[in-house]
């Protein structure tokens, strides 16, 4: 048999304030207490700038650089994609490893097309294939 006995509550008094709740967290941490959501504040200083993303494809495209801000015809340039890496090394593990495998290099449909503005030279996009 255990000896168990409870501790007797407190006795009520009517009219007495009730005990203290526990601190938060914060109180009993230290710490500062949360404050609303972060909201940031804008400022307006002028006309709002609208910018549209204008797609590069495989040719030249004529657009607004947003770095320079001119109106331009985009230079390209070629180099091989990830198509042209996958279908070479597919190729050389079926025997034809003795140059026939760097063919997808020189397939125009194989190669990714980079555009950059004349003006500023500045990297626009890349159109992978």
């Amino acid at each position: 048999m255990s000896n168990n006995k409870a501790t007797p509550l407190p006795a009520y008094t009517p009219g007495a304030p009730p005990m203290a709740a526990p601190p938060t967290y914060a109180q009993a941490v230290g710490g500062v207490p949360p404050t609303s959501p972060f909201t940031p504040t804008q400022t307006q200083n002028g006309p709002t700038i609208l910018t549209t993303v204008v797609p590069v494809g495989p040719q030249s495209t004529h657009m607004i650089c947003p770095h320079c801000l001119a109106e331009i015809e985009t230079s390209t340039k070629t180099e091989p994609g990830m198509i042209a890496y996958i279908s070479g090394v597919v190729i050389a593990l079926l025997g034809c490893w003795l140059g026939c495998c760097l063919i997808p290099c020189c397939i125009p449909e194989c190669m990714d097309i980079h555009h950059n503005c004349p003006n500023c030279k500045a990297y626009l996009g890349r159109f992978r294939r």
